[in-house]
């Protein structure tokens, strides 16, 4: 006969690796629950949902004075709220500026290029994340005005619109070198899959980063036919630590909503921590930069846009107050100055290259 188990018996047979496993999820609840306690504890005031300022930005105003049938879908690619935009493009600006010759500007036709593609493909992405999460931005008082979750847009028109901005994006990657296409290419399953990603681990912004700096790459490809994998995979791992940190202080808007939804983010897993992991980030972003620098044979000026770029992220986290959403706002934006303070270096350090060698060729034949 069988002999039944009492059930303190019972449990002694699980191996203990079971047990670690049921510990570790016990844990992480508690500490969901503990995190969830302290952000209602906070006062309503400063928990108030921010829009990113006093009153609508003048890209928003913009899309309100399109027709009125066009709105949501131009809502739909962020055209109203286009740092995201900004986030997306400036990589790529990064790449055409190091990959062009010495003494020489940035290639401007190319920069448009890129420019009309980084709308498009921002869009795109968009419009993925919401056909996704329909049901929770519903959910989320950042994000339920949405016009996939405020019902303005069906998920079916929503499709048919995304089919045409890829097809717009893939006529942009078109006027590309064959390797470029391919490198282009390469990146669509990482613009699919990122928006599950909040679903299934606690670093979707790790996801983001290795989608949105795409153009680290595909800018100097595009300029020169290939990488330079010396120059290109710093710079790309830079920007995947930028939008890291970036994309952190934007998740702590949300924590409290994502607890509640049971979605996940480097926000809720870093907790108070957050500001020691952002240095973190930060450390390596620089060291990388610096590894460019040096591979690309940059100049002064260069090297001073890094010293800023180091300057503003310091100022940027030893600032921040994690736990208002109107603050992870304004530091958020920030980073479109931090970017464009590294492309005028690149320029300038580019130019600057030049004189260099003029001042060197006088040397010579004196």
């Amino acid at each position: 006969m069988l002999r039944c188990l009492a059930p303190r018996q019972l449990l002694s047979t699980l191996p203990l690796a079971s047990w670690r496993v049921a510990a570790a999820v016990a844990t992480r609840e508690r500490e969901r629950q503990q995190l969830l306690q302290q952000l209602l504890a906070l006062p309503a005031a400063q928990l108030r949902r921010s829009g990113g300022g006093s009153g609508p930005s003048a890209a928003a105003t913009l899309v309100g004075t399109a027709p009125r049938a066009l709105q949501p879908y131009l809502r739909l690619m962020r055209l109203d709220k286009p740092i995201g935009t900004w986030l997306l493009y400036l990589p790529c600006t990064w790449s055409i500026g190091l990959a062009a010759e010495p003494g020489c500007l940035p290639d401007i036709s190319m920069l448009t290029l890129f420019g009309t593609g980084a709308i498009l493909m921002r869009g795109a992405g968009c419009t993925i994340n919401d056909m996704w999460d329909k049901d929770i931005d519903r959910k989320v008082a950042r994000t339920e005005n949405r016009p996939i979750a405020a019902g303005e847009i069906s998920r079916s028109q929503a499709f048919v619109f995304l089919g045409g901005q890829l097809s717009l994006a893939l006529a942009v990657l078109l006027c590309l070198n064959y390797y470029s296409i391919a490198l282009g290419a390469a990146s669509l399953g990482l613009v699919v899959t990122y928006p599950l990603m909040k679903r299934l681990t606690y670093w979707p912004q790790l996801i983001l980063g290795l989608t949105f700096n795409w153009g680290a790459l595909l800018g100097w490809s595009a300029v020169n036919g290939s990488c330079d994998w010396s120059i290109c995979l710093p710079l790309y791992i830079s920007g995947v630590m930028w939008t890291l940190i970036y994309d952190t202080i934007y998740a702590h808007q949300d924590k409290a909503d994502d607890i509640l939804v049971g979605v996940k983010s480097t926000a809720l897993k870093f907790q108070e921590q957050t500001k020691q992991w952002l240095l973190g980030f930060s450390t390596v972003m620089l060291t990388g930069l610096t590894v460019v620098g040096l591979n690309s044979e940059q100049t002064l000026p260069y090297y001073v846009a890094v010293v800023a770029v180091g300057a503003h992220l310091a100022h940027q986290i030893s600032s921040l107050d994690i736990n208002n959403p109107q603050d992870c706002w304004k530091k958020f934006c920030l980073n479109r100055i931090l970017g464009l303070v590294l492309f005028s270096g690149i320029v300038f350090g580019n130019l600057w290259k030049r004189k260099t060698k003029t001042d060197e060729t006088e040397k010579v034949q004196s």
